[in-house]
Order: structure tokens, then sequence, then C-alpha cells
């Protein structure tokens, strides 16, 4: 049974590996960052990649906010390498989410239509949005690759959070 994290508590700590090889702690950002993970279905998706270009484009908005965005897909590491390198991503890109890890977030899971696909299961997408502290300020999760919050809402939204202090939301 899946145990979605809780708005407002801090990020379960588990270590993945980037493209070019840095081992992070997804809920540990950086000193005063915040972080945006985006969750992809991984290098199969086509729906994937036109969103995470969107992302890139809108990454220079995102680092004048000091908002670190990493993109996190069950994809292994050759994959993950061809997935950054195809669409020129200029954020960090982490590889080899487990299913267990991703169920543990609240993630839906699926299994590929067939070989043409992808040959593993893997992570449906999700965005989750941490404050520097490494607590989840706010997360969506789809079941679909289609089902994603639009990016200038969430850019705009992000700002309110900052510029507001607006508190999280969902929490009780």
């Amino acid at each position: 049974m899946s145990i979605q994290i809780k708005i407002d508590t801090l990020f379960p700590d588990f270590f993945l590996q980037t493209v070019g090889g840095e081992a992070l702690v997804p809920g540990r950002p950086p000193p005063g960052k915040w972080r945006m993970l985006v969750i992809y279905r991984g290098l199969h998706c086509p729906i994937c990649k036109k969103y995470l270009s969107q992302v890139n484009g809108m990454n220079p908005d995102f680092e004048k906010m000091n908002v670190e965005v990493i993109a996190v897909s069950t994809d292994p590491e050759e994959k993950a390498e061809k997935f950054a390198s195809e669409l020129g991503l200029n954020f960090k890109v982490a590889y080899g989410l487990s299913t267990d890890q991703a169920w543990d977030l609240g993630l839906y899971i699926s299994t590929p239509l067939d070989e043409a696909e992808t040959d593993q299961s893997f992570a449906e997408p999700g965005l989750f949005f941490l404050r520097p502290d490494g607590r989840l300020h706010f997360a969506e999760i789809s079941s679909a690759p289609f089902c994603r919050p639009d990016l200038e809402t969430i850019k705009k939204g992000i700002g309110i959070i900052q510029e507001k202090d607006y508190p999280p939301r969902g929490i009780g």
C-alpha cells in the first residue's frame, strides 16, 4: 500500500545518482534553495520530453527564484543520459528511482504495454516542491503522462509562496 508523504513534513531521505555522476539526496536542497523534483516516466515517453523541454526553457526563471530543478525517473543511467542529451537539459537529471521509493512517495506505477514502450515498470508523473528545510510544500501526482500541472501556474504559485510566505495547504 502506498504511503504518500504528507505536506509540511520532511521529504524522505534516499540517495540517487545524477547524469554526470553526482550523488544526491532529493529531500536535502542546497542551503537556502528551494527544490522542485519533476518525476518523469522515462526515455520512452514523448509527453515527458515535451514537458521537460518546457521546464528547461523556464529554468532560468526558476533559478532567479532560487529554485533548483531536478528531473527524476526510474530509468537506468544510460536511458537518463540519452534523455538529458536529446533534450539538452540545463538542470540535473537523476535516475534509478526504485519502484518501491516511487510507491512510498505516492506515485502511481505502470507496467509497460509492450516491449516497444519500455522494458521495466516505471513511475507515472509527479511534481514535488520542497522548502529549503527539506519539507514538502506542495505535490502533484498523476496517473497519466498528459495530466501534469501547468508550469506557468506553478511558477506564479512559487512566486506567491516566496513573496507572501504562503503556507503549505492540505495539511488538515
